[in-house]
């Protein structure tokens, strides 16, 4: 970690990263049985996520495994497969012990892509299926503003949603169309003013800050715009251009797919810490660089990075699942075509007893994970939960990667002993520190990586 360091490289929302995720039919045992994998798995505390891989449109900012629209009825046969992943899945988990989820949620994708009698199937699915009772655990939902229609958010409502996430990203129609996101403020409005007759308990904001053309002034605006309809919660993210994506391959005048410059690194910070402030000074309390939750707010969903604990059950071609000691999920595209292929794959696969695409997850790697995750939240690293968990200190496993964040000043030095927590520089450089504290097999086998 060099004082050159970047600010912004990535966003760490789970590791290992899919991009290291290869065939486990290349693996020594071959493609695992489910059922094997979970056999030895603590199973009475479960994450469940269903995974929608559809959008009305496809932001330029966007590289998440999703497509545009759904012709032919793919909706249909997407969740008919879903359906029998469900099934096999909670046959592979089995009856030996307790089998509970303590939190569910639907992403994407954009889930409310579905009709309001999809969404209807897709609780059954979750429900009827996995046996996860979804009035009774936090459930969280993402949304868009064309697609958070009445009809919709009645559902959700009804089948227990406690939390609903809507991607505005600006309130300002100038940048939304920067961000290759058509959208109208109006429209937005229309959206936040349905979640809230729908009495769903959390609300959160995703805006998104470094678009091209926007200043201090715009900024606050969306700001002010959003904290206007109290949300609970409040999501603010860095522009990312990456490959492959809408303004990947156009090009923005900040910067390219091949690496930002430094006015832009300067927008964004500047923007970060102009949000950061406001937010705070308007009774948020900040979770991680991104997430903000109101100090009055319930804690009706995972906090960000929680959702990404070992426990986790994935359904759908684009969601993962996590073992103790495995990573897995399906093929992985950013590219259309390929992203259509994969889901045509998904839709016509009868078996789906065995993990197709993953990473084994050592020793090691749990460590380097388990402090990533920690250390990421503002609320630190306590060395005893790690002690706990791997019967050895933290500072003596991970003692030159410590040491470079502390000569960085990115560690807390006022933090009571035994916690590691970051400062707010330090939490500013979330996106440069988590990519320093990958391991150097999982780094390798991003660069190797073929981008499709």
């Amino acid at each position: 970690m060099t004082s050159a360091t970047r600010p912004y490289q990535s966003y760490v929302y789970a590791y290992p990263h899919k991009t290291a995720y290869r065939p486990l039919a290349a693996h020594h045992a071959g493609r695992p049985l489910l059922r094997d994998l979970w056999a030895a798995e603590r199973k009475d505390a479960l994450s469940l996520y269903l995974h929608i891989p559809f959008c009305e449109v496809r932001c330029g900012f966007c590289n998440l495994f999703t497509r545009i629209g759904a012709p032919d009825e793919l909706t249909t046969r997407y969740l008919d497969a879903l359906d029998r992943q469900a099934s096999a899945v909670r046959d592979a988990l089995g009856d030996d012990g307790p089998v509970r989820f303590s939190a569910a949620a639907f992403g994407g994708g954009t889930p409310t892509f579905l009709t309001a009698g999809e969404l209807e199937r897709l609780c059954d699915i979750a429900e009827k299926r996995m046996g996860a009772d979804l009035r009774s655990v936090p459930l969280s939902v993402e949304t868009s503003p064309s697609t958070a229609t009445a009809d919709r958010l009645a559902v959700l409502a009804d089948r227990g949603t406690t939390r609903i996430s809507i991607g505005v990203q600006s309130f300002v129609d100038a940048e939304a169309r920067a961000a290759v996101r058509p959208q109208h403020r109006s429209e937005v409005e229309a959206a936040l003013g349905r979640i809230r007759d729908a009495r769903i308990p959390v609300l959160n904001i995703d805006l998104i800050y470094g678009i091209d053309g926007q200043t201090e002034k715009t900024w606050r605006t969306s700001l002010d715009a959003a904290l206007a309809w109290r949300p609970e919660e409040l999501y603010l993210y860095p522009l990312y251009v990456r490959p492959l994506t809408g303004l990947g391959r156009q090009g923005t005048a900040a910067g390219t797919a091949d690496g930002p410059d430094a006015a832009w690194d300067e927008q964004r910070l500047r923007l970060y810490r102009a949000g950061r402030e406001h937010l705070l000074g308007q009774g948020y309390e900040q979770v991680s660089m991104r997430m903000f939750r109101r100090a009055d707010a319930p804690h009706a969903g995972p906090d960000d990075y929680a959702c990404q604990t070992d426990g986790m059950i994935g359904l759908g071609c684009g969601a993962r699942s996590y073992t103790s000691s495995l990573h897995y999920s399906f093929d992985y595209a950013v590219e259309m075509r390929e992203i259509r292929g994969i889901i045509d794959g998904f839709t016509a696969t009868e078996d789906f007893s065995r993990a197709e695409v993953g990473r084994y997850v050592d020793g090691d790697e749990a460590r380097r994970r388990h402090v990533l995750q920690s250390l990421l939240q503002a609320g630190g690293l306590r060395s005893e939960e790690y002690r706990e968990r791997f019967g050895s200190d933290p500072r003596a496993d991970f003692t030159d990667e410590l040491d470079l964040v502390a000569g960085r000043g990115w560690l807390d030095t006022s933090a009571p002993p035994g916690l590691l927590r970051l400062s707010p520089e330090g939490l500013a450089h979330s996106d440069a520190l988590g990519p320093e504290l990958f391991s150097p097999a999982v780094r390798a086998a991003m660069a190797a990586y073929e981008q499709k």
